[in-house]
């Protein structure tokens, strides 16, 4: 009963984000009163919904005066830096309603977002300059974890260069870039991402040593650094699509050069990590072909393609990495 209803629950936290009742809480706590107008809640709902979010842990009360929870006060309030919202933003705008046709798409295998019907899927929400801002922005908030870990973890020491393939708002090369002084990155995408890019990096005080290049990395060769980095794209692809990316980040390497490519990866036993096999099924609703994998299936791609040796890596929650080196 409790996965049966959990659309309940999800839509509660995802009118919360979209209403900002997180970021109007950091700024200044408030009793219920308060809060009715400072939030535009109509007086039937209004303390129903704030509990409700008491209940699930994303605010406290004391006395009458409700406030954030740390977590939520961390991530969710849009003036931070740390603010992980946009993937929520996107999942209540877009992603809510696809998933209503989750029957349709298991028994047909066919998309049901934007470009049902058989279009591109990227052309379709890249056309619409809002939809792309959210979308790239939703990018950075569920990649933040991931990105900050990776840019920590790896022996960036013994590296130069680095390419963020697919890189969309450019969180993961900024987070990279501001961890290692001496490195110099570039973020490759679509052209049309550009100027979202190039303001992100500027805001962040990085324009002097990141750079973008537009492109398709189905058409184009990928630029040519130490590192290239894919984070949350492989799994957007067919099989067929994943090898000759994975060929591709081959051919663009120089030797001892690396490949870090990172997903909600699926355990070897697929049974353990639900989220990877939620995105998976995701994918299945956003993609024409796209399907998540496990790390075994991955090292052995990236050995087909001719790296030398390959590793899996825990970063956090469900995303790992895998890492093919040349």
């Amino acid at each position: 009963m409790e996965v049966g209803f959990g659309f309940w629950a999800s839509k509660v936290l995802l009118s919360a984000v979209e209403i900002e009742v997180f970021t109007e809480l950091a700024k200044e706590p408030g009793d219920l009163e308060t809060l009715k107008t400072r939030l535009g809640l109509h007086p039937r709902s209004a303390q129903d919904f704030l509990d409700a979010l008491v209940a699930m842990g994303f605010l406290y009360r004391e006395g009458k005066i409700y406030h954030n929870s740390p977590d939520t006060d961390m991530f969710l309030d849009k003036r931070k830096p740390s603010y992980i919202g946009g993937i929520l933003e996107m999942a209540n705008n877009r992603l809510f309603g696809f998933w209503e046709h989750l029957t349709e798409a298991l028994q047909t295998g066919e998309m049901q977002n934007e470009a049902k019907g058989g279009e591109n899927f990227f052309a379709t929400l890249y056309a619409d300059r809002d939809r792309l801002k959210e979308f790239l922005r939703a990018m950075s908030g569920v990649s933040r974890g991931a990105n900050i870990c990776i840019a920590e973890r790896l022996p960036w020491s013994n590296y130069k260069s680095f390419v963020d393939v697919g890189t969309a708002q450019g969180d993961l090369a900024m987070q990279i870039a501001k961890a290692n002084p001496h490195l110099n990155g570039i973020g490759f995408d679509l052209p049309v991402v550009a100027p979202v890019f190039e303001d992100y990096v500027a805001e962040h005080a990085l324009s002097d040593r990141i750079r973008f290049i537009g492109g398709d990395f189905f058409k184009d060769d990928l630029p040519n650094a130490d590192v290239i980095l894919m984070g949350h794209i492989l799994h957007d692809w067919s099989l067929e699509e994943k090898k000759i990316l994975i060929r591709k980040a081959y051919a663009s390497l120089p030797e001892n050069g690396i490949l870090v490519a990172y997903d909600a990866l699926i355990d070897d036993e697929r049974s353990k990590n639900l989220f990877g096999l939620l995105m998976s099924l995701n994918m299945l609703i956003e993609t024409q072909a796209g399907f998540d994998y496990t790390g075994a299936e991955c090292c052995q791609w990236m050995k087909e393609a001719g790296f030398r040796e390959t590793r899996v890596e825990h970063l956090i929650g469900p995303d790992s990495i895998v890492v093919g080196v040349k």
